[in-house]
Order: C-alpha cells, then structure tokens, then sequence
C-alpha cells in the first residue's frame, strides 16, 4: 500500500494532524486577529471554535478542553509543591 502514495503523500504523512476543534481555534484566531485590531480574549477564541464545530465533533472537542484544564491543574500542583519544598510560603 505505501508504494501506492504519492511523493506528496509521503511528505505530508508525516505531518500532525490538526483535530476538527484545532483547525477551528486556528481560524477563529485568524479572524479575530484580523477583525479586533484593539485584541480579542482567548476565551473568544474558543468560543467561536466550538461553536462553528459540527454537533459531532464537539464531545471530542470537550474532552481535549477538560484534558487541558486537568493537565495546567496538574502542572499547577507540582509547581506549588515544589515551591513548598524549597521553603516557599503561597
């Protein structure tokens, strides 16, 4: 099967596939960033990505959110321990 792709083919193979919600974030962001030269929030960006999703593919796009806000709650946990550790007050 691989001797049937094409040279592109086999140069993009390679490549990371952007999720449905990713693609949508990305294009959000480029609209806002050429329609709100005073700035846009992030949060804009994202709502504007989720709901130019189709039906389908926004419980995917829920569960990549949830997964990112546990992983910077992870993050931030193990930054406040090792704070402690070395002898910091929060």
């Amino acid at each position: 099967m691989s001797e049937d792709l094409t040279p592109f083919d086999r140069i993009t193979a390679r490549l990371q596939q952007l999720s449905p919600f990713q693609a949508m974030w990305n294009e959000a962001e480029e609209v806002l960033a050429a329609s709100c030269l005073g700035g846009f929030e992030v949060e804009e960006i994202g709502r504007i990505a989720f709901d130019c999703l189709p039906d389908e593919e926004k419980p995917a796009a829920l569960d990549a959110l949830f997964y990112c806000w546990w992983e910077a709650e992870q993050d931030r946990a193990a930054r406040d321990a090792r704070f402690r550790e070395m002898g910091g007050a929060l």
